[in-house]
């Protein structure tokens, strides 16, 4: 897949997917939608717990996790975060980004270090927060049952990648989540839902970030 780095409309980057017309982050903020779908409405949520997991399916630019490792600290909470990704940003897609510049100079280690640790290892990032990458395709990768609290579900589109969306992968998400646990995504598309329903989640509609009317979060009661 050919990439290019472009600027959104709250002034941070990301990664457009040339021929598919599909972007990484919202090319209305890309750091707003972050902020917005998955710390608001997601780590958020569970801001009392002195400690959680959480999956991302997509960790691509690792701009949901940076933010999440922030959050954790000044939370005080323990977050061991579990990302996967079939095609890894290069370094020099990194470097074009940016977004240490969004950030405070004591908080770019951090970031640093998200992108230098060893994929397929749980690796200790700062006292609050563990990341381990999986370089897999989310449908070939085997997730113990019971076992996260959050997803964040940050996949291209159902336009580009309608097979990400499917009643057997929320299926594989629902097992995988703690009883409690939740989904949350930016897609709000209506058979996306029913097919969240169709596997036991029952689903809530949230407010959108800027650009988009709706979001989704789908709990596993």
């Amino acid at each position: 897949m050919k990439r290019e780095v472009i600027q959104t409309a709250d002034g941070s980057k990301t990664i457009k997917i040339i021929g598919l017309d599909e972007t990484y982050h919202s090319i209305h903020g890309a750091l707003q939608e972050a902020i917005h779908v998955f710390i608001e409405a997601g780590l958020n949520e569970l801001k009392s717990r002195a400690s959680i997991r959480i999956f991302e399916m997509g960790f691509g630019t690792g701009l949901n996790a940076f933010l999440s490792a922030l959050k954790a600290s000044e939370l005080n909470m323990k977050v061991e975060y579990h990302g996967i990704e079939a095609y890894p940003v290069s370094t020099d897609e990194l470097d074009q980004l940016q977004y240490v510049g969004l950030v405070k100079e004591q908080d770019r280690t951090v970031y640093k270090k998200l992108h230098e640790s060893k994929w397929g290892e749980l690796v200790s990032i700062s006292d609050s927060f563990q990341l381990k990458k999986i370089q897999s395709k989310l449908e070939e990768t085997d997730l113990a049952a019971d076992y996260f609290d959050i997803i964040y579900y940050d996949a291209f589109g159902p336009r580009a990648q309608e097979e990400m969306w499917s009643v057997e992968l929320f299926q594989k998400m629902y097992d995988c989540l703690n009883k409690g646990g939740f989904l949350v995504t930016y897609c709000a598309k209506g058979q996306v839902k029913r097919n969240m329903k169709a596997v036991g989640f029952r689903v809530e509609n949230l407010p959108g970030p800027p650009g988009k009317r709706e979001m989704t979060r789908a709990w596993k009661d």
